[in-house]
């Protein structure tokens, strides 16, 4: 079958691998997205990721074979989460920050193949009207929904998102879809400002106005009830300090590769709330599933290439170098063993 296939640093291959046949569900697999996360591994920097790994961790297609109770033939996305079960954090109801937590994609071979065999219990079927491409958005989508249900974020509350990636604008769409009507994002790309507003959204980049001027004057000087940091940049840090109101609220989604500063003392004068978040539970991948029936053509609107496997490297080029690319998929639906 076909795989792309993480080589070493700053370079992947499409090659043909063997599946060898285990009692896991074998899946056909339909598209696969490129995450932040696989970024990592193509530059060589994961931890965990080895070379010779078959990528990702977003992905949908058919049931091939093995499941207990899902026909073959039926559409599926997969909940990539690999926990243990058996450690303190599973046992308290909190698989997703499992203590040897690993992931499909990562620490075994995932979806950029032809096949993948994936335990039952990560299958999650999708809508039969839900076209496949758009089933492979759902890991993302999941990441905000957590996020949004960590922040204790309300109906009515403003917010500011830093990055318009992947996930800061399934994140907007996620808010905006819970009610959120005061939404502003924050970005230096500017092929993704203009996707930002295609899909209706306030957007700003810092490298031409003022951040901090136009909160205060958008909200009075009070700031916003809550900041999401999609960026992961450590310049970042001090605007999203700055424009958070008293007592608001800070949400880390983004994964800082180096160690940041952060003004403790400006969170303490503030009052603030500090959230970190991690992946998603499979309440939140479910209620994934409902935000991009219900908003179908704005979630798709965010993949904007869908290339063939042989356009491996191309793929991760558009997103390592200047374009205007957000989400990238590889298209496997026609591909043969």
């Amino acid at each position: 079958m076909k795989s792309i296939v993480y080589e070493h640093a700053q370079v992947v291959s499409l090659k043909e691998k063997e599946l060898i046949q285990g009692n896991n569900v074998r899946l056909r697999v339909a598209y696969a997205g490129i995450c932040g996360t696989d970024l990592n591994i193509f530059a060589g920097t994961h931890p965990r990721a080895k070379p010779g790994l078959t990528m990702g961790h977003e992905f949908s297609g058919t049931i091939e074979a093995n499941h207990p109770t899902l026909k073959n033939g039926t559409t599926v996305t997969v909940n990539p989460l690999l926990s243990c079960g058996s450690c303190s954090s599973c046992l308290s109801g909190y698989p997703h920050v499992c203590e040897t937590l690993e992931l499909i994609g990562i620490d075994c071979d995932g979806g950029m193949a032809t096949y993948v065999d994936v335990p039952a219990e990560n299958v999650v079927p999708l809508p039969e009207t839900m076209s496949l491409r758009l089933g492979a958005l759902t890991e993302p989508v999941a990441v905000t929904v957590h996020a949004i249900r960590q922040a204790g974020y309300k109906p009515g509350d403003s917010v500011i998102i830093f990055g318009a990636g992947t996930i800061g604008l399934c994140l907007a769409l996620t808010l905006q879809a819970s009610g959120a009507t005061d939404i502003v994002i924050v970005e230096t790309n500017m092929n993704r400002i203009e996707k930002a507003k295609e899909l209706g959204f306030i957007a700003i980049n810092p490298a031409i106005e003022s951040v901090s001027s136009f909160i205060k004057q958008k909200t009075n000087g009070a700031g916003y009830d809550v900041v999401f940091d999609c960026a992961g940049h450590p310049a970042v840090l001090e605007s999203v300090f700055d424009n958070v109101k008293n007592r608001g609220t800070i949400v880390i989604i983004a994964g800082y590769k180096q160690p940041a500063e952060v003004n403790l003392l400006k969170g303490m004068f503030k009052e603030l709330t500090m959230r970190f978040v991690r992946v998603y539970t499979p309440k939140d991948f479910k209620i994934a599933i409902n935000l991009l029936m219900t908003k179908q053509s704005d979630y798709d609107a965010i993949i904007t290439h869908t290339l063939k496997p042989e356009q491996a490297a191309d793929g991760f080029k558009l997103l390592t170098t200047p374009s205007d690319a957000v989400k990238v998929v590889f298209d496997f639906t026609e591909e043969t063993v």
